[in-house]
């Protein structure tokens, strides 16, 4: 008989101990291993068994599909994977619990079935009921979506097999199990070898496949890196419980950029696709109010006006406090040191807190000039025109630095209502269109806080 051995697996990054240890000496998490079973024999693995079948291809006999994407009739899902779904791709999903993750796939399967034709959507958490719950909401009625409450992955692809969808949803793939595995559904090794398989069937069939991952307290998809590694599409689904609005951020896209970002609203009728998000995101903006700014932002291939705030106000304590949300933290604190030494405003004895209204994150340079301008102008106790918006890099000398996609930056702040825009001297003179606005170049930023503070 086949003996049953019995190890300890890290279970964020798969690897493996005879013992039980404390810490994980590869990923250094700590308390995260958990007993695994195996059994001690010598097994092919799906993937070996499979290769012994094929053949080698001519590349010049490959067609090219590029070009070959179904659309799911979002345009904000589409514009993330890349202008739609690739035929055999593998794409997780990864969001907080209750975030939107089988309402947003749903609604895809619905668009997805009015131009491809049967789909399939296998749940491990919900039943029939449940899920047709949503769907009535949702407004889904589509014959061609196929519901399948299931755990086990040998009988999720026979039922694929015998259907043959053009698209499937597994949700989650921390309920799906192998039964040539004895350890419990999602752990490290059943939640790497379901997703290898499910990889390996839509390769083969060209069955476009979602998966749906949980997350962890830290916001890290559940279960080893190496499922991120697998399939082709990392998409996380991020949003405040305090706002309506949710953000798909793209991590990882073999067929497209990595950059891209779709906005949605959560509604009672599921998820609304946001066609203006800077309009969105500056509804609320107070004017006439000192340390309030609005920047413009590059993600992807979309320009974004988001509001950035900044408050400056003396310490009570030793140790003046320094808080970023939504921008890096070593940034401003670099940000701030060039305000004390170029421009000679003393924040030694301040605490400093900067704001992306929204819940947004951004990591791009251009936002520079938003920082300084919202600090200085919260410093002074003086507000900024609710008419200016601006862009610019920020060097260690203190001069302002020209950033890509000047062109697409202001057009948008035009389209929104903007008067004004100051910009990097350097995109100044590059500029093809000032788009009906008054374009002020800046050098540097003492330049920079004369022409907005005066």
């Amino acid at each position: 008989m086949s003996k049953i051995k019995t190890f300890f697996q890290c279970q964020t990054c798969g690897y493996g101990s005879p013992k039980w240890l404390g810490k994980c000496p590869d990923c250094n998490s700590w308390n995260s291993f958990a007993e695994e079973k195996a059994v001690a024999r010598p097994q092919r693995s799906a993937v070996r068994q499979t290769k012994e079948h094929v053949e080698p291809v001519s590349l010049r006999a490959i067609e090219d599909t590029a070009q070959h994407r179904i659309p799911t009739g979002i345009q904000e899902f589409d514009r993330v994977l890349g202008g739609g779904v690739v035929h055999g791709s593998v794409v997780l999903v990864g969001g907080d619990p209750g975030i939107g993750k089988s309402t947003l796939l749903l609604q895809a399967l619905s668009g997805l079935s009015r131009h491809a034709g049967k789909m399939l959507y296998i749940s491990g958490e919900e039943s029939l009921q449940q899920i047709k719950i949503r769907a009535d909401r949702l407004s889904v009625s589509d014959e061609d979506i196929n519901l399948l409450t299931e755990t086990s992955l040998e009988d999720i692809l026979d039922s694929a097999k015998k259907i043959s969808p053009k698209a499937m949803v597994v949700d989650s793939i921390q309920t799906a199990f192998t039964q040539e595995l004895v350890s419990a559904p999602g752990s490290v090794g059943q939640v790497r070898e379901c997703a290898a398989k499910l990889m390996l069937f839509a390769k083969r069939s060209h069955i476009p496949i979602f998966i749906i991952g949980h997350v962890t307290k830290e916001g890290a998809i559940a279960g080893p890196r190496v499922l991120e590694h697998i399939v082709d599409t990392v998409l996380y689904f991020e949003g405040d419980r305090g706002h309506s609005y949710r953000i798909l951020r793209t991590i990882k896209n073999r067929f497209g950029s990595t950059n891209e970002i779709g906005i949605f609203e959560m509604s009672d009728s599921g998820l609304r696709e946001v066609d203006n998000p800077s309009e969105l995101f500056l509804s609320e903006r107070p004017l006439n109010v000192s340390g309030s700014t609005v920047v413009a932002s590059i993600e992807g291939t979309r320009p974004l006006l988001v509001e950035l705030q900044a408050l400056v106000s003396p310490s009570s304590f030793g140790v003046p406090r320094r808080t970023s949300i939504g921008v890096d933290f070593n940034r401003v604190n670099l940000l701030i040191a060039v305000l004390e030494k170029r421009a000679g405003i003393h924040l030694g004895g301040m605490d400093i807190f900067i704001n992306i209204v929204g819940g947004l994150k951004m990591i791009e340079p251009a936002v520079d000039l938003g920082i300084i301008t919202a600090i200085a102008s919260s410093a002074r106790e003086r507000p900024i025109d609710a008419d200016i918006f601006l862009f610019g890099e920020v060097g260690l000398s203190g001069e302002i630095r020209a950033v890509a996609q000047a062109d697409h930056r202001l057009k948008e702040g035009s389209k929104i209502g903007f008067a004004k825009a100051v910009i990097a001297a350097g995109n100044e003179e590059k500029m093809r269109n000032d788009y009906g606005l008054s374009v002020i170049g800046v050098k540097n930023v003492e330049e920079c806080l004369d022409a907005i503070l005066g």
